[in-house]
């Protein structure tokens, strides 16, 4: 048999480097070597040693280190994952940017506006991109929520909510003290603000009050626990949003999101495991889902493929455009929650341009009301996996 010739292209695998070996970063680790046909991870970092170890051997990956200076210098990588602690993530940013690395970054993106600003000019002056990791965007029943409000299906937006209920157990949180001050507004509401600014485009943020308390474990209280909060956010085209979170719902994730306007209104999420109910004697009742990678399990794979596609562009010299969610909208989530922690510890509404001069990070919404009849006028109250 005779060959014939095939001029080769670089078509080689993007390759990453995780920093961060926990629960999330193990779950980024798992997509890119299984779900991510173009992507390779070759490289993990983590200050605990073992868990790098137990990870590499889990997934193939033959390169581990204690340091993530190692994984940021080696030329070998493409780009960095990174799912380290939160007060690391400024300065991991900071200093991929500086290696020519593109990034990968989980919520939130700094500890502060200034923090978070330094390392996105260090991007910027390295002209690689930073994505952070607010994977709603990417699950399919919120990604249809938007293009209906894209569509006009709401209208203008006065109205919208957003909230995220953990799944818990009968006996409450597990080592409450261990949950530092701030967690519920910086690492969990964070993804509630950017959905809330995502869904109402063209908009930012201009007044935020908040109210929290330990009501799961009030005995952890004292030593900064607040496990309920919920908060008001009113936004430059004169919306009003809710926000509202929990760290104990005994039946499941709950993740939603609500947005009624002047020509409509859609809602989406819910913590059903899927559209199946049975009916028995009983009751009604359905499955639910427990853990977020499960509940956003695609979600999370396709905000990484996502990364990847654009690492991959710049990387042949084509046009990759910015990030998205890029610098500005981790910068306008960031800012709420630092509003809402002012808020919380004042008592009082806090004006988010007291934080930090926020800019929208697209235009405006201009929609064109759709006047909806009959039959298809159901489909603008959209709920569950089949948004």
């Amino acid at each position: 048999m005779t060959y014939v010739q095939q001029t080769a292209g670089d078509n080689r695998p993007v390759r990453l480097g995780l920093i961060g070996a926990g629960w999330i970063g193990a779950f980024h680790a798992e997509s890119v070597a299984r779900r991510i046909p173009n992507a390779r991870l070759d490289a993990i970092a983590d200050p605990a040693l073992p868990a790098a170890e137990a990870l590499a051997g889990k997934l193939g990956v033959a390169r581990i280190t204690s340091d993530p200076a190692d994984v940021i210098g080696d030329p070998d990588i493409d780009a960095v994952l990174v799912a380290s602690p939160a007060k690391f993530h400024s300065g991991l940013i900071a200093a991929a940017a500086r290696a020519g690395k593109d990034v990968f970054c989980e919520k939130p993106g700094g500890r502060t506006v200034e923090e978070l600003d330094e390392a996105l000019a260090a991007a910027d002056a390295a002209g690689v991109n930073v994505q952070f990791g607010f994977n709603r965007r990417f699950a399919a029943d919120f990604a249809a929520a938007r293009r209906l409000i894209d569509d006009g299906a709401v209208g203008t937006p006065q109205l919208l909510r957003s909230l995220t209920r953990d799944p818990g157990t009968a006996a409450g949180i597990s080592s409450p003290e261990r949950i530092a001050p701030g967690t519920i507004f910086l690492e969990t509401l964070i993804h509630d603000f950017d959905t809330l600014n995502w869904l109402n485009p063209g908009a930012v943020p201009v007044k935020v009050h908040a109210v929290a308390d330990a009501l799961v474990a009030p005995e952890a209280k004292a030593g900064g626990l607040l496990d309920t909060a919920v908060v008001t956010v009113t936004y430059s085209n004169g919306a009003i949003a809710v926000a509202e979170a929990n760290f104990n719902a005994l039946y499941g994730y709950d993740v939603r999101g609500e947005v009624f306007g002047s020509a409509g209104m859609v809602a989406v999420g819910g913590p059903q495991a899927s559209s199946a109910v049975s009916y028995t004697a009983a009751g009604i009742a359905s499955d639910t889902v427990r853990l977020n990678i499960h509940l956003f399990h695609d979600a999370y794979t396709a905000e990484l493929a996502r990364f990847v596609e654009g690492v991959a562009a710049r990387r042949a010299g084509r046009a990759a455009g910015a990030a998205v969610p890029g610098g500005v909208d981790a910068r306008n989530a960031l800012a709420v929650a630092l509003a809402a922690i002012r808020s919380h510890e004042s008592g009082l509404p806090v004006d988010v341009s007291a934080v930090a001069h926020l800019q929208a990070a697209e235009p405006e919404l201009q929609p064109t009301e759709l006047h909806l009849t009959g039959q298809h006028s159901a489909g603008l109250h959209s709920t569950g996996q089949g948004a």
